[in-house]
């Protein structure tokens, strides 16, 4: 079985380390294509007016200057000779869960790899700040992940289908086991910080204030908070089908 590894943190994320031991428990032919530096929030973008420059980092390691997306089209079109049978993306730093899928560079990872028809799977690794600092324990992800993955490879999907997996901020053996989740909601508080460079001129930076969220049962944030791996089905297609009819009534076209 060939692995594709990919991440949004970058080539030398801690997190792309403990993917990659997690996909050798699985298969000995494991490939890297990741970013060369931090696409953290760049969600499924392409680069289309900068050429994409790539350099081999070690024995089936490649370093992308670019996103996400473009590291699994250059992995699938021009370093390997086929396929790949699935493709990780992650371990991401941090939770992505909620509406945060739609920001994610490591979502965007395995949104391209099940538009080129591969099995995909986002991989986040929750974690809390402690004295200023992010203490994210990977042995969560490292202790379960092999063993759900075994079990969710080659579970029947539908096309365009593919897996969100989000590890609680706990010891692995506080683990409450696993959930099926569907998408929560989590309020977006973006704050826009003003400051000054050398000569005066104003530039700004985007940061995340407080956050509340609507922790309903079978959400994938409330499985995080009781200590519960997440399992969540997203899917490509992002119609709104209930909403159809409504909107052909509005055109007359009823």
């Amino acid at each position: 079985m060939r692995i594709l590894l990919t991440n949004d943190d970058g080539i030398h994320a801690e997190g792309l380390a403990a993917l990659e031991r997690i996909a050798r428990t699985l298969s000995d032919d494991v490939w890297v294509v990741a970013p060369e530096t931090d696409q953290s929030g760049l969600a499924h973008s392409l680069s289309l007016s900068e050429p994409l420059r790539m350099h081999k980092v070690s024995d089936k390691h490649f370093a992308l200057r670019g996103t996400p997306t473009d590291c699994v089209i250059m992995a699938i079109r021009q370093v390997l000779d086929k396929k790949p049978d699935i493709i990780l993306s992650g371990v991401n730093s941090g939770s992505n869960v909620a509406d945060d899928v739609t920001y994610s560079g490591t979502i965007a990872g395995a949104i391209e790899g099940t538009l080129q028809g591969v099995r995909s799977f986002a991989l986040s690794q929750a974690y809390v700040y402690e004295n200023g600092a992010r203490i994210v324990p990977w042995e969560v992800a490292e202790a379960h992940a092999p063993a759900l993955l075994g079990k969710l490879m080659n579970v029947d999907l539908p096309d365009g289908t593919f897996l969100n997996l989000n590890f609680p901020n706990c010891r692995p053996d506080e683990v409450a086991g696993t959930e099926v989740t569907a998408q929560g909601n989590l309020a977006f508080n973006v704050q826009v910080e003003e400051r000054a460079d050398g000569r005066g001129f104003p530039y700004y930076w985007l940061r995340f204030g407080e956050r509340s969220g609507i922790f309903r049962p079978g959400t994938d944030i409330q499985a995080l908070k009781q200590n519960r791996i997440s399992v969540t089905p997203l899917k490509l297609d992002l119609t709104d089908y209930s909403a159809q009819d409504r909107v052909a009534r509005a055109l007359g076209m009823e």
